[in-house]
């Protein structure tokens, strides 16, 4: 257990890299001295402080950066409502011991708007959240990418919760040879097994035990006979009992492309699933072993 620290807030570029730059302890094992980042956009939670502290494992230069993207959201979104708790997410992350906060401005990481230069998350981005989302993925890995650029941190961690985030960062990780390990936590949850998430705090009471379909649905899918038709099956069925949730997509991908897997597939997949419950949009997956 870490000693409770104030973590060093910092809104530059600069002071950014300097400090991280200076952190190294004479001494100190290699792997201690690692560089790890955890990105963030705040509100954080149970499942956020899982990741931080995991990353704490990793490296003893962690820094947590809270920046509320603006080129993730869609016209349709509402940017300006997205909840921002800076305050509370550095006192939280100093009960941890993490020693720095990026909390830089839009202006700081977006100088000139538009933006000339982005990074394209391929045909895999327009699928599933992406169809929701036109453009959010392209948004996301190119704040990840100036984020690793800044920071150039030897771990970057992010939750399996947003695995479809994940799977597009591991692939342009790999596409660009970018000198950084990603490290995914599993999802944290509930008691209930939802989904830890910053929307859950939109969710009244009758309404987060509606959310629970969708982690239900997960676990009915696991168990289910009859292969992927079965499976997708049994968690239609969990999602369609609950008149709270409107279903927006359930689909078996396969873990190494990422698009669906057909109906004779046997081994290793993962099942990912949206739902809106109420006016709030969730999403949740998990790993299936098709016989």
């Amino acid at each position: 257990m870490r000693d409770t620290v104030t973590p060093e807030v910092l809104h530059t570029v600069a002071d950014l890299r300097d400090r991280v730059a200076s952190h190294g302890v004479a001494g100190r094992t290699r792997h201690l001295n690692r560089v790890v980042l955890v990105p963030t956009m705040g509100a954080l939670h149970a499942g956020h402080l899982a990741l931080a502290a995991r990353a704490l494992e990793l490296g003893d230069r962690v820094v947590v950066s809270i920046f509320v993207n603006p080129l993730q959201f869609g016209p349709e979104e509402d940017l300006d409502a997205y909840p921002r708790t800076l305050r509370d997410d550095v006192a939280r992350l100093g009960e941890l011991g993490v020693p720095y906060v990026f909390a830089p401005t839009a202006r700081e990481m977006y100088p000139d708007l538009p933006v000339g230069t982005r990074v394209t998350a391929g045909p895999v981005a327009s699928r599933y959240e992406g169809a929701s989302r036109p453009g959010h993925f392209d948004g996301v890995l190119t704040v990840v990418t100036k984020l690793l650029n800044i920071v150039q941190p030897d771990v970057v961690v992010f939750g399996q919760k947003d695995a479809q985030q994940v799977f597009l960062v591991q692939r342009m990780v790999a596409d660009l040879n970018l000198p950084v390990s990603v490290e995914v936590v599993p999802t944290v949850r509930d008691e209930q097994g939802l989904a830890l998430s910053s929307r859950n705090r939109y969710l009244d009471a009758a309404q987060r035990r509606g959310a629970r379909a969708l982690s239900a649905a997960l676990r009915a899918a696991a168990s289910a006979a009859g292969g992927v038709v079965g499976a997708i099956a049994a968690a239609q069925a969990v999602i369609d009992a609950e008149p709270l949730a409107k279903l927006d997509y359930l689909v078996v991908v396969h873990p190494q492309t990422f698009l669906p897997v057909g109906d004779d597939h046997h081994g290793t997949a993962r099942m990912l699933v949206a739902a809106m419950v109420g006016t709030t949009r969730l999403i949740d997956n998990a790993p299936l072993e098709i016989s």
